[in-house]
């Protein structure tokens, strides 16, 4: 894969995550704009999530910093191609990972899975959220609208009644994305990996899958069958 199919890649990418920012964004009544060359949002957006996204390597800091808010704590920027500097505007790098992409006609995993089960309900929502969370301090991210979104599953893997792990499946730019997956073992990252992968072709058939990840949870991923695109990057706003 070449320089500049990387960077399309990374495009199409950075965009599906876009929409995935608006879905959550949408479900805490937050409007947010799509622009050209970046996605904002107006007002702070729910934790962990961006207040703006980069969606092409020319984007500039003109293009979003007049529009989101900086005057209260933890206004953040996905740098989607890690082409920005934002230091001399307050903000500090705090994550620096891979965007990552699965082709269409990759086969699925051979070995077994963990069967996934459609999440549809507040109540499976909120056991969900809790094992998402690490089951301390669940900060409020996902509310059961985002359950309504017709782009958005939300999806439980389950090891009999326990819930083994997790992931979010959402299309958009002509992939689907996966991202917020987790074990509730460290033991079973591959099985939750395999089984998010199956999944997806199951729901999404003949759909490439996107993503990103970081340090240690970027093999997994590979290990699955993703190649690993451009890098990215995660401002925060500091002073």
């Amino acid at each position: 894969m070449n320089a500049s199919d990387m960077t399309s890649l990374s495009a199409i990418a950075a965009r599906n995550n876009a929409d995935w920012c608006a879905s959550v964004a949408r479900s805490h009544g937050i409007a947010a704009t799509l622009g050209e060359r970046v996605w904002w949002s107006p007002r702070r957006t729910p934790p962990y999530y961006p207040d703006a996204v980069t969606l092409r390597p020319d984007a500039a800091p003109a293009d979003f910093l007049p529009s989101v808010d900086r005057g209260s704590a933890g206004c953040s920027v996905k740098d989607s191609f890690a082409a920005l500097d934002l230091a001399p505007d307050g903000f500090t790098g705090v994550v620096d990972a891979r965007w990552i992409h699965r082709p269409a006609d990759r086969p699925v995993p051979e070995w077994p899975g963990l069967p996934a089960e459609r999440v549809l309900t507040a109540d499976r929502l909120r056991e969900w959220q809790v094992a998402w969370a690490g089951g301390e301090d669940t900060p409020d991210v996902f509310r059961p609208v985002l359950l309504d979104d017709p782009t958005v599953l939300v999806l439980a893997f389950r090891d009999g009644d326990d819930l083994a792990g997790g992931v979010v499946l959402n299309e958009g730019a002509g992939v689907v994305g996966v991202s917020n997956l987790f074990a509730a073992d460290s033991g079973a990252v591959a099985a939750v990996w395999s089984s998010a992968v199956t999944a997806a072709a199951d729901y999404h058939p003949g759909l490439p899958l996107v993503g990103y990840e970081q340090d240690d949870d970027l093999a997994p991923a590979l290990a699955t069958g993703f190649d690993a695109l451009g890098p990215l990057r995660i401002w925060l706003h500091v002073s």
